[in-house]
C-alpha cells in the first residue's frame, strides 16, 4: 500500500487547511488510519485516528475541537480538516495505515506511512 498525503501549505493563525491522504489499494479500507505530525526538532506525535468504518475517531488533546478526521472507503481516501490553526500546529503531517481495523495513538501500530506534507502556520 502506498499513501500520498497532500494539502499542506502556508496559512495564517486562525485559518484552515484540509489535508488528504490517498491510498493506492483498497486494502486500507479494512484498516484503521491516522495522522501524525513532526515539528522541527521534535519527535513525531499522534494527531488523530479513525477506525475502518469511520465511526470511531480519537484526537490528541492539543487538536480536539479544532481538527476533524474522516475517510471515504469508496475512494480510498482519508482527510484531516484543520480549523483555528495555531503556530504550534506547524509540522510535517504524515498519514498512516494501521495493522488492524482500529486506530490508535501508538506509531508502532501502523504499517504503511505516507511521505508527509508540510503545514506552516504563521503568527
Amino acid at each position: 500500500v502506498q499513501l500520498q498525503a497532500s494539502g499542506g501549505g502556508l496559512v495564517q493563525a486562525g485559518g484552515s487547511l484540509r489535508l488528504s491522504c490517498a491510498a493506492s489499494r483498497r486494502t486500507s479500507s479494512n484498516n484503521g488510519m491516522a495522522w501524525f505530525r513532526q515539528a522541527p526538532g521534535k519527535a513525531r506525535e499522534f494527531v488523530a485516528s479513525i477506525n475502518w468504518t469511520g465511526r470511531s475517531t480519537h484526537y490528541a488533546d492539543s487538536v480536539k475541537g479544532r481538527f476533524t478526521i474522516s475517510r471515504d472507503n469508496a475512494k480510498n481516501t482519508m482527510s484531516l480538516q484543520m480549523n483555528s490553526l495555531e503556530p504550534e500546529d506547524t509540522a510535517v503531517y504524515y498519514c498512516a495505515t494501521a495493522r488492524s481495523s482500529y486506530g490508535s495513538s501508538d506509531a508502532t501500530d501502523y504499517r504503511y506511512w505516507g511521505q508527509g506534507t508540510l503545514v506552516t502556520v504563521s503568527s
